[in-house]
């Protein structure tokens, strides 16, 4: 079986981050700690363990960031070395035709850990305590654990019980690997608190903030909703998914002063956006954010930020709330308690955003795949997957293992 490793390694690690920046994301995966090699399918940790065979596994912003070098030292305990990455997986179950998709955060219940931590009890097991504990090696995901396997891999991964979600056969391949990053916009779309009489800013127009946008629409559409989009491409699916109004990013403060009948003083709006959600997470989309966020809103950082260097004093002076949203878990939606990524699917297929699928590659071309996603926006592209199928389907998208498919 043939797997996608990345290994320890300091030197591979900084040369993969000199090519990230001299010639583009993604670029240094021919010469960064990822090496195509045989692997071993995982053990099963325990009885309540199942296999999953992956037939699509998806790139991620945050794989992009690991193979590029810049990812957050922060991350450096709760990840163990060496790891298979992928965490948008959807796969087999067992030897079976069943499909499932992998909730990836591995928590107290995937662990073996009693009494469950706080978090974990009430449903949010993105913010689990114990990620680097129990009786796995280190991981706050599959794909960032050496125990779990990843799905870029042809020899699988093993997910807990708890991890698993049936695919209603209603969704394609593509519509189901879809559904890891709609549970993320969920969540963010959730805790940005949106009712009928705000105004929405959304910061990018990549996988993360289309998505976004769709679960705004869908779960708790806004008064308006404005999105700043770089490409074509972004722009028309923003407008598609539930946009009121898409501009140029650099319009986009222009575009809020006017729909809030904001003044402008020292870089700032004197009103702005009641939200601001940031799928970008850079110096500039913060700052950006701050910029046009009213007195008293709130910033939702969804894009993964990593170290920033922001002037703050607007957020002080202006009592602006700022907050992560990371990952999924259970959320209150109209007055109900679910999952997050039961949710995601509805949204998903209300959405259609297999349609975000742009292109699809055989592991032993992964240079090309990560290079391709680090400039999918450049490309015209949204979402790029690993392609893992045996053979082709009855269900779904029909799926090419020659290459790319646009």
């Amino acid at each position: 079986m043939k797997g996608l490793v990345f290994e320890r390694n300091l030197a591979r690690f900084a040369a993969s981050r000199v090519a990230s920046v001299f010639a583009g994301s993604g670029r240094g995966a021919g010469i960064g700690p990822l090496h195509l090699t045989d692997v071993e399918p995982p053990e099963l940790p325990g009885p309540q363990w199942h296999r999953v065979h992956p037939l699509l596994a998806g790139i991620c912003g945050s794989d992009l960031s690991t193979v590029d070098g810049r990812s957050s030292r922060y991350f450096e305990d709760i990840v163990s070395f060496p790891f298979v990455p992928g965490h948008e997986v959807v796969g087999t179950l067992d030897d079976t035709d069943v499909r499932v998709v992998i909730e990836p955060v591995l928590g107290c219940v995937a662990r073996g850990i009693v009494p469950r931590c706080a978090a974990c009890g009430e449903g949010r097991t993105g913010g689990c305590e114990r990620v680097a504990f129990g009786h796995l090696a280190p991981g706050l995901q599959i794909g960032f654990c050496t125990d779990t396997g990843g799905g870029w891999s042809s020899g699988g991964l093993v997910a807990h019980e708890a991890q698993l979600h049936p695919v209603p056969d209603t969704l394609s391949d593509a519509d189901a690997v879809m559904v890891e990053p709609t549970a993320c916009a969920v969540h963010a779309a959730v805790a940005a608190g949106v009712d009928a009489s705000h105004t929405v800013a959304v910061l990018g127009a990549g996988t993360l903030g289309l998505c976004t946008v769709a679960a705004l629409a869908q779960i708790s559409p806004p008064g308006t909703l404005l999105v700043g989009a770089k490409y074509a491409h972004q722009r028309r699916l923003a407008e598609e998914l539930g946009a009121d109004e898409v501009v140029d990013p650099d319009q986009l403060v222009r575009a809020v002063r006017s729909r809030s009948r904001s003044l402008e003083a020292s870089g700032t709006l004197t009103g702005g956006a009641d939200v601001v959600i940031d799928c970008v997470g850079s110096d500039e989309s913060l700052t950006q954010a701050l910029s046009m966020v009213r007195p008293r809103g709130r910033v939702v950082l969804v894009g993964m930020p990593g170290r920033v260097n922001v002037d703050l004093a607007s957020l002080w002076h202006r009592e602006v709330a700022v907050v992560g949203a990371y990952a999924y878990g259970t959320e209150d939606v109209g007055g109900l308690r679910r999952r997050t990524f039961d949710i995601a699917m509805e949204v998903v297929a209300a959405k259609g955003l297999g349609s975000l699928v742009s292109a699809r590659y055989p592991l032993d071309r992964f240079e090309e795949a990560l290079a391709h996603a680090g400039a999918a926006g450049r490309r015209g592209a949204v979402k790029v997957v690993f392609d893992l199928h045996a053979r082709e389907r009855p269900r779904g998208t029909p799926l090419s293992t020659k290459g790319p498919v646009s």
